[in-house]
């Protein structure tokens, strides 16, 4: 009797991301082609002539801090979500929305700084590009600043534990997003003024 010998292959399992996640993330990447299209123009901009150039604000140097401990706090808030330590989640959501509502009211008065300097939003393009990459980053620390009290609730309800987290992990991964694009911008707008 002869054996027959089948070599069966498994079914491949088909890439899958979690939709929620798959949408955050299809987000992040246009935000950033948007920020990189931006920092390209103002490079071939500058290229052009007739720039201005001036001091950035004093303040955006205090803001970079604390939007990076916002960072820390937000990933301590994951941290023990993952633990189940639910007394240090609630307080590190309120920490870090504490700190975001700060960076946004440091961006104003940094703004207000460019003012007194004499940098307009109208006028030279140098100043321009500065209110416009600043305040669109700030519109999408306003958008986290949602999402961080759309999280906030349920867990005030202790409805965010180890085992129930996406929500969390999204506002998380969104946060330290939003911190890297502003080190981005900080930097580039550092080192091409």
């Amino acid at each position: 009797m002869i054996r027959e010998m089948r070599i069966v292959e498994e079914a491949k399992k088909p890439l899958s991301m979690q939709p929620k996640k798959f949408a955050l993330w299809l987000f992040m990447v246009s935000s950033s082609m948007l920020f990189a299209a931006w920092t390209s123009a103002y490079l071939v901009r500058q290229g052009a002539g007739n720039w201005v150039i001036f001091d950035l604000p004093g303040l955006f140097w205090f803001n970079t801090g604390v939007i990076l401990l916002s960072s820390v706090t937000m990933h301590w808030a994951y941290v023990s979500a993952k633990r189940d330590n639910l007394g240090a989640l609630k307080a590190a959501l309120f920490v870090t929305l504490g700190l975001g509502l700060a960076f946004l009211v440091g961006q104003y008065f940094a703004w207000a700084e460019l003012v007194s300097n004499k940098v307009h939003f109208v006028g030279n393009p140098s100043g321009s590009f500065v209110y416009v990459l600043s305040g669109v980053h700030g519109l999408h620390i306003v958008s986290g600043i949602v999402f961080l009290l759309i999280v906030l609730v349920p867990a005030l309800k202790d409805k965010i534990h180890s085992k129930n987290k996406l929500s969390l992990e999204l506002c998380t991964t969104y946060w330290h997003f939003l911190d890297g694009l502003w080190l981005y911008l900080f930097v580039f707008l550092l080192l091409n003024r």
